[in-house]
């Protein structure tokens, strides 16, 4: 009897009722059981990775980086601004810097 029960096809899990299949191939969190809050909150642990989407993701974000250095350069040139070359009467020139209130 060992013998027939061998040769008989194992059940698949797709014929298993009312469960849900489980996904082994995918990996990750796709197979686990969890809440549709918690899907909800962390759609990016489910979904497959989007090619377009990560590129405009990575150009989004240089070009927030590269506009913050962009300004930090512009503010410290501003400060070489505040210094200018004054001349004299007599010829001579004087590196001088403008007068700023305590405001600035």
């Amino acid at each position: 009897m060992a013998d027939k029960n061998a040769d008989s096809p194992a059940p698949s899990s797709s014929n298993t009722g009312s469960q849900k299949p489980t996904h082994p191939n995918t990996g990750g969190l796709r197979g686990v059981r969890t809440t549709s809050l918690f899907r909800a909150v962390n759609f990016e642990l489910f979904v497959k990775p989007n090619k377009a989407v990560m590129a405009f993701g990575l150009v989004a974000i240089t070009g927030c980086v590269a506009y913050i250095g962009y300004m930090h350069a512009m503010k410290e040139n501003k400060t070489d601004e505040l210094i200018y070359e004054q001349y004299r009467p007599d010829g001579s020139t004087e590196w001088t810097r403008t007068k700023r209130s305590k405001w600035d």
